[in-house]
């Protein structure tokens, strides 16, 4: 039985180490990674704690060195489906009647886990991985999902705190229940974090997971599975699949005990997934939950009075950190003729002096795109730049691939605000540039509105406070996070949720107590102390 009301430790956002020359936790990181690499493992499904091999294999490499393979895993059948189904059921009544506490402590293990002796192993495998450089992984695969188990368990708590008014007479209370059935995880690529938030945040409510990784991230994701085991994560309650989307079409998202889905990843595969769950809306037994951040286009708009270089600084490091890589890069700029007069050689000579190459070595500012399809995509806009007379090559626009993905950080200019790198999601280095006349701001502004599908991030730059709250209001719905004299990413747990509306996603706001909001049924219970005995109202008396 209960014994207390227990209140967590207040959350903190995790401090992001800096791995200087020398410093312990460079020394610590660099030789996880020479550990990592000098072996090759077999990455299991695990269905209710076990752990499932199937024979069927796909493998891990390393971006910047593609012919190194670092594992091979288990693909998961329709066979294994069912049997992570049914071992998420299993686990279901006694998680959801584990006490809340003992549920938040699991959590909260995980985080010091991954603050202390697993950290190099997270940022070492994301690193090597992902292409990430050790900057990229400390902020991801150590900072954010830290954030990510502490701040989550507060929000947790605060929901639960959240009650509403009773008279001196009854005595209401709500109950906050998991989900009837089980929860589908689908984490991306692109952020360790997101794969360990995705299962996780609904879990902490007492519901149970099938989580999906991106193939190409089954090898870091794993860790964070393996992290959770030895944290206290009972069997079954999460169950880690990697497999393909047809057979969870066919067999998860069609299953009666279908309660929702945790999504990241491209607004094309969350449209055939929300379709499908359409067409078997008779078949379940509670309406899913549709939580899903998918595509963006992210602009950087800036007007006449902004501060030159903090645009340079924001354009470069938006742009092309982790290779563009982020649903929320800065992927397109409007910037009026002045201002572009007096920023041009600057930014050509910046970017043209990044480094491109092995994220082991610490002085590269960029690595590999993550496998041959996005190198493949990504170049085919740069070639189609390049032929184009409506666009004109700033820099970059080079590429290789014959050790690893490489392209380098590419400036496109464009004369034709509607020109296809400007509307269209590439999810690469590349940055395209529309030059606005000075008088034609409004005008702009309102380009930058209408032309993309996308609502997830943007950036706007002024020293004019009437100019910032005008642009403010003019883009309301342009993007679900907006920055006002900052580069358009680097979203912060507890301190900028993040999330777009339009085709970027439902803007449930990961990273914020809405989030979590969404993985809880609630039952509001009435007592009467003093229930009436006769039927009659008082205005029937004669």
């Amino acid at each position: 039985m209960s014994k207390g009301f227990f209140k967590i430790p207040q959350p903190q956002n995790e401090p992001v180490l800096h791995y200087t020359p020398d410093s312990a936790e460079r020394v610590a990181l660099v030789s996880k990674i020479n550990e990592l690499k000098s072996q090759k493992i077999e990455i299991p499904l695990i269905i209710g704690g076990k752990e499932v091999r199937t024979g069927n294999l796909e493998t891990c490499i390393i971006p910047h060195n593609h012919q190194h393979v670092l594992a091979q895993y288990h693909v998961a059948g329709k066979k294994e489906l069912k049997m992570a189904m049914e071992a998420s059921l299993h686990a279901q009544k006694e998680w959801q009647n584990l006490k809340w506490e003992h549920r938040a402590a699991i959590f909260l293990k995980a985080a010091d886990l991954l603050a202390g002796p697993w950290r190099s192993t997270l940022n070492a495998a994301t690193m090597l991985g992902q292409s990430k450089t050790a900057h990229q992984a400390e902020i991801d695969s150590a900072c954010e999902l830290i954030d990510f188990f502490r701040f989550n368990i507060g929000f947790v708590e605060e929901i639960y705190q959240d009650q509403p008014y009773s008279t001196l007479h009854e005595w209401n209370r709500i109950e906050y229940r998991p989900l009837e059935g089980f929860v589908l995880a689908i984490s991306p690529f692109n952020f360790t974090a997101i794969g360990g938030n995705l299962p996780t945040a609904p879990a902490m409510l007492g519901n149970v997971v099938l989580w999906k990784p991106a193939g190409t991230a089954v090898y870091s994701n794993y860790f964070i599975m393996k992290l959770l085991q030895e944290a206290g994560l009972p069997d079954g309650v999460i169950n880690f699949i990697p497999c393909g989307g047809n057979e969870l079409s066919d067999v998860v998202v069609a299953d009666r005990n279908f309660a929702g889905i945790h999504f990241t990843g491209s607004t094309r595969v969350f449209e055939i997934i929300w379709q499908n769950i359409g067409r078997n809306i008779d078949s379940y037994k509670s309406y899913p939950r549709i939580v899903g951040e998918t595509g963006g286009k992210d602009f950087v708009f800036a007007h006449n009075s902004c501060d030159v270089q903090a645009l340079k600084t924001a354009l470069i490091r938006g742009a092309f950190e982790y290779q563009g890589q982020k649903c929320s890069a800065a992927s397109r700029a409007y910037l009026p003729a002045s201002v572009y007069a007096q920023i041009k050689d600057e930014l050509i000579a910046d970017v043209q002096g990044i480094r491109v190459g092995s994220v082991e070595d610490f002085s590269n500012f960029m690595g590999a795109v993550i496998d041959q399809k996005a190198f493949d995509k990504i170049t085919s806009y740069i070639d189609f730049a390049k032929e184009s007379p409506e666009a004109e090559l700033l820099c970059g626009g080079n590429y290789d691939d014959t050790t690893g993905y490489f392209i380098q950080p590419t400036i496109i200019k464009t004369t034709n605000p509607k020109f296809k790198t400007m509307e269209e999601e590439i999810f690469g280095p590349v940055l395209t540039v529309y030059v606005y006349q000075d008088q034609d701001f409004e005008q702009a502004l309102q380009l930058c509105d209408q032309t993309s599908p996308y609502g997830l991030t943007g950036a706007i730059f002024a020293q004019d406070r009437y100019i910032i709250a005008y642009m403010e209001e003019q883009l309301r719905h342009s993007a679900g996070n907006l920055y006002i004299n900052d580069k358009p990413t680097g979203a912060v747990v507890g301190q900028q949720p993040f999330g777009g509306a339009r085709k970027s996603g439902t803007n449930d706001k990961a990273g914020s107590k809405m989030n979590l909001m969404r993985w809880a049924t609630l039952r509001n219970i009435k007592e009467n102390f003093n229930p009436p005995h006769a039927y009659r109202y008082k205005h029937m008396n004669d």
